[in-house]
């Protein structure tokens, strides 16, 4: 059986696998994420989770590596990991009384003989309306610092969402169903 690998860091991530039971080893490599300005939301997220497995594949030799990269989209404008406190705080403050998108895009690629799928998923999340001063003592945390659109919907974040339509392990960052599907017709079923 062909050992699972995450080119991913992230330990959200981590945790989703472990929560379905599917065992992996994790290896990280840089890769360029620049892209041309204006590329659709969707588009961008798969470019850089293949990006992200291929260049774990070029030193694995073999393994099915998954590759994986969110965003959040609100008005058109895309919202990475915020680069400091007072950015978070003016994401958080765009995402406030409404609603937004998180977009994954997941690279599924055999290392061994190069196949790979790449799709991606799209949940839409609704916000209450969040105070100042709220905003503040989240940011104060540290939790959104490192989260595309500055919050975890996994951790204290959480207060913040009304409402998911979709998949909810898409907005902590790899959607589970989809990578079901996508190692399936892998010959790796899940379940």
């Amino acid at each position: 059986m062909r050992k699972i690998i995450l080119a991913s860091s992230s330990p959200r991530r981590a945790d989703l696998l472990r929560q379905i039971g599917l065992p992996f080893d994790i290896c990280v490599r840089p890769v360029d994420e620049s892209c041309p300005p204006g590329l659709p939301p969707h588009v961008l997220v798969e470019v850089l989770a293949a990006r992200k497995a291929a260049a774990v594949a070029e030193t694995a030799g073999e393994g099915l590596i998954i590759g994986a990269d969110t965003v959040v989209v609100r008005r058109k404008q895309v919202l990475g990991k915020p680069d400091d406190e007072n950015e978070a705080v003016r994401m958080l403050q765009n995402l406030s009384g409404g609603a937004h998108a998180v977009f994954t895009g997941l690279a599924l690629l055999d290392a061994a003989s190069g196949r790979s799928l790449v799709r991606h998923e799209k949940t839409r999340v609704h916000f209450k309306r969040l105070a100042e001063d709220e905003i503040r003592r989240y940011v104060a945390t540290g939790e959104p610092l490192d989260k595309a659109g500055s919050y975890g919907a996994q951790g204290r974040g959480a207060v913040f969402v009304r409402g998911i339509e979709g998949c909810y392990s898409n907005v902590v960052g790899l959607p589970l169903s989809l990578l079901a599907e996508m190692l399936k017709e892998f010959g790796r079923p899940v379940i």
